[in-house]
C-alpha cells in the first residue's frame, strides 16, 4: 500500500483546520440557534469554543504521537482496541461527511441570494455538483486541495474582519434587553448544536501523516485556529444579534433566516455587503466541503489498512498518491446526507462529534497509563488528566441535552459499527491496543514487548524523519544484556566475553584480557552510572557493540560504584573513524535528560533497545 505525500505545512494546517470551522456554523446556524437561546447565543458561542478546548489539547497530544491518517480512529483504535475503533472510524468519517454536507447545502441556500423562488430540491442539487467538483479536486492532490484551502481562509478572515468593523457602529443595544431566552439547561442545549462549528478545529488530524513537521505544525496549527476562529464567531455573530435582533427570526414554514451574516450586512453596507459576505459565505462553505472530504476520506482510508474495512478503501493513486476509492465512497455518501432535514443534520452531526471528542479524552488517559515505552508525544495536554476527565462528563451532559432523535440515529451507527466489527473486523484485525497494556501492567511487573510498541516506533521515525545509518543498523543486531544482581567489574568482564567472541573471531579469554588491560589504563566510567568500555582488537573490518544494564549496579571503581549502563565497543584499527563516531552517537544519546529514567524503567531488552535507536542524535546517512 503506497504511502500519502507529507506536501502540507503550517499555513495548510491552519487553513484545513481554520476554513473548516468557519463555514454553516456562521453563515446559517446563528439564525437557528438565536430562535432556541435569542441574544444568548453569543455566550453559546464562546461556551461551545471553551468545551472543544479540552478535545483539541487531547487530539493535538495524539496527533503529535502518531501522525497517522485517520485521525480520531487510529488513535482510539491504538488506545482502547479494534472494536472502539470501529466505531470511531464509522462515527468519524459519517460526522465529517455530515458536517461537509452541512455546507454544502449552504452554498445552495446562498443561491437564493440571486435567485430567490429557488426551490429547496434546487438547492440541494447545487449542493451535490459542487460536491462532485470537490471530489476531482482531491482526488487531484492533496497539495492542490491545500493550497485552494490556504487562499479561501485567508480571503475569508479578512472579509469577516470587514464585517466586524463595519458593523460595530450599527449595533443596537435595544438587541440586547432580553439577553437570555431560555435558562442554563436551554444555552448548553445551544452550545451542543453549535459545537458543529468547532469540529472542523481537530480535523487536521485526519490527515496528519500528510503534514510537515507534524510535531511542531500539528498542534501550533490547531491553536491558532482556535484562537483566531473563537475571536471572529464571538464578534461576526455579537454584530449580527446587535445589528438584526428578533429580524434574524422569520415567520412560518422558515422560521428563521438561512443567510443571517448577509442580512446583517445588508444593515449597514448596502447590497456591496450582501454580496461580499455572501462571497465570504461561499468561500466558507467551499473550505468545509474541500477540507472534509480531505479529511473524512482518510479514516476508511486508515481502516482498511488494519483490515477493518475492505482493502478497496485503501488503495491510494500511483499518480497523485490519493486515497482514490476512500474519497469517492465518502462523496457517495455526503450527496445522500444532503437531502436529510437541516436541524436532524446539524444535531446528529454535533452529537456524534461529542461521541468522538469522549474517545479521544479517554484515548489520551489509556495511553499515558498503560506504560507504552514509545508513546513520546512531542506535546503534551495541560492539566492531564483532570481536563479530560471533566471533558467526558460536559459532553455525556451535552449528549443527552440534544434531544431524542439525534441520540437514535447516533445509536445506529454505533450499533452498525459493532455488527459489522464482530462480523468482519474481529476475524481480520490483530492490533493490540493501549487498553491490553494497561490491563497487563496492572495484572504483572514485567510486560513482554508487544505489537503496539513496535508500531510506535516506526511511526517516531517516520514524524522524525529518522533515516538508519550503520549505527542503528548495528543497534536493531547487538547483544543487549538485563542483569538484575550486582556484580564487580571483573564479573561482569566475565560475563561478556563469552558473549561478544563470537562476533569478533576471537577467544574470550582474548577478549577479557584487552577489557581488563583497557581498564588499568584508565576507567571507562565515564559518570556514577554511565561506563563505555571501548576496546581496539587485531584484525580488519570488525566493529560490535553490547549493551547492558544491571538494576543493581555494576562495581567500577571507588567513584563509580554502582554503575547501571554500559555500552561495549570492540573494533578493529581500520574501523577507528566509526568507532569516534559511535562514540559521539552514545554521548549525544545519553545526554538527554530522561536518559537514566527511561533506561531504568525500560520493561525488557527490546524496550532497552528502542531507547538507543530512537534516541535524539545527528545521524550520518
Amino acid at each position: 500500500m503506497a504511502n500519502l505525500n507529507k506536501e502540507l505545512g503550517l499555513l495548510s494546517v491552519f487553513s484545513i483546520a481554520a476554513g473548516a470551522m468557519i463555514s454553516s456554523g456562521l453563515f446559517i446556524l446563528p439564525g437557528l440557534v438565536y430562535s432556541k437561546s435569542g441574544p444568548a447565543v453569543i455566550l453559546a458561542y464562546l461556551l461551545a469554543g471553551i468545551l472543544v478546548l479540552p478535545s483539541m489539547f487531547s487530539k493535538a497530544e495524539l496527533a503529535t504521537a502518531m501522525p497517522k491518517s485517520g485521525g480520531t480512529y487510529f488513535f482510539v483504535n491504538r488506545s482502547m482496541g479494534a472494536g472502539f475503533g470501529t466505531i470511531a472510524g464509522i462515527s468519524a468519517w459519517f460526522s465529517l461527511a455530515f458536517k461537509s454536507a452541512f455546507a454544502l447545502v449552504g452554498i445552495g441556500a446562498f443561491a437564493s441570494i440571486i435567485y430567490p423562488d429557488i426551490t429547496i430540491f434546487q438547492i440541494k442539487l447545487i449542493a451535490v455538483g459542487f460536491c462532485i467538483l470537490f471530489t476531482i479536486i482531491n482526488l487531484k492532490s492533496t497539495k492542490h486541495a491545500g493550497k485552494l484551502q490556504v487562499f479561501m481562509v485567508l480571503f475569508l478572515i479578512l472579509l469577516l474582519i470587514y464585517y466586524v468593523i463595519k458593523g460595530v457602529p450599527h449595533i443596537d443595544n435595544r438587541h440586547f434587553d432580553v439577553f437570555m431566552k431560555g435558562d442554563l439547561k436551554t444555552l448548553f442545549m445551544t452550545a451542543g448544536m453549535i459545537f458543529i462549528s468547532y469540529g472542523g478545529l481537530t480535523k487536521i488530524a485526519s490527515v496528519a501523516e500528510e503534514v510537515k513537521n507534524p510535531s511542531r505544525n500539528i498542534p501550533l496549527g490547531m491553536i491558532l485556529a482556535f484562537v483566531i476562529v473563537t475571536i471572529i464567531y464571538v464578534l461576526v455573530v455579537f454584530v449580527t444579534v446587535g445589528v438584526l435582533g428578533d429580524k434574524l427570526l422569520l415567520p412560518a414554514p422558515k422560521y428563521y433566516s438561512l443567510t443571517p451574516i448577509s442580512d446583517g450586512a445588508a444593515i449597514f453596507a448596502g447590497n456591496f455587503g450582501i454580496y461580499a459576505l455572501s462571497i465570504a459565505a461561499l468561500l466558507a462553505f467551499f473550505s468545509t466541503a474541500n477540507a472534509g472530504i480531505m479529511a473524512a476520506s482518510r479514516n476508511p482510508m486508515a481502516m482498511s489498512k488494519d483490515n477493518l474495512l475492505p482493502s478497496f478503501f485503501g488503495k491510494v493513486n500511483k499518480k497523485f498518491k490519493t486515497p482514490v476509492n476512500a474519497i469517492l465512497f465518502t462523496s457517495i455518501f455526503m450527496i445522500i446526507v444532503i437531502f436529510l432535514p437541516l436541524e436532524v443534520l446539524v444535531k446528529t452531526a454535533s452529537t456524534m462529534m461529542l461521541l468522538l471528542y469522549i474517545f479521544v479524552n479517554i484515548a489520551v488517559i489509556i495511553m499515558r497509563e498503560s506504560g507504552i515505552q514509545n508513546y513520546r508525544p512531542k506535546f503534551r495536554s495541560p492539566l492531564y488528566p483532570w481536563l479530560q476527565i471533566i471533558a467526558v462528563f460536559v459532553y455525556i451532559f451535552l449528549i443527552i441535552e440534544m434531544g431524542s432523535l439525534p441520540l437514535i440515529m447516533t445509536a445506529v451507527f454505533i450499533i452498525s459499527g459493532l455488527l459489522w466489527y464482530w462480523f468482519y473486523g474481529s476475524i481480520r484485525s490483530n492490533k493490540e491496543s493501549a487498553l491490553l497494556q494497561l490491563v497487563k501492567r496492572i495484572k504483572a511487573k514485567d510486560l513482554i514487548t508487544t505489537s503496539l510498541d513496535t508500531e510506535l516506533k516506526e511511526i517516531i521515525r517516520e514524524r522524525d524523519n529518522i533515516q538508519k545509518d550503520r549505527f542503528d543498523k548495528l543497534i536493531e543486531t547487538a547483544i543487549i544484556l538485563d542483569v538484575d544482581s550486582s556484580l564487580s567489574k571483573e564479573d561482569f568482564f566475565k560475563l561478556i566475553a563469552d558473549k561478544v567472541c563470537v562476533n569478533i573471531d576471537k577467544s574470550a579469554e582474548y577478549f577479557l584480557n584487552k577489557l581488563i588491560e583497557r581498564e588499568a589504563e584508565s576507567s571507562t566510567a565515564l559518570t556514577d552510572s554511565l561506563a563505555i568500555p571501548h576496546i581496539i582488537i587485531e584484525g580488519e573490518k570488525k566493529f560490535n557493540i553490547l549493551l547492558a544494564r544491571c538494576r543493581e549496579g555494576i562495581y567500577f571503581n571507588d567513584e563509580a560504584q554502582n554503575i547501571n549502563t554500559v555500552f561495549v565497543i570492540t573494533g578493529t584499527r581500520d574501523e577507528r573513524n566509526f568507532h569516534l563516531q559511535a562514540l559521539a552517537a552514545i554521548a549525544q544519546i545519553v545526554q538527554n535528560s530522561n536518559f537514566e529514567k527511561k533506561w531504568m524503567k525500560a520493561k525488557n531488552i527490546e524496550a532497552l533497545r528502542d531507547i538507543v535507536l530512537l534516541g535524539d542524535r545527528r545521524r550520518r546517512i
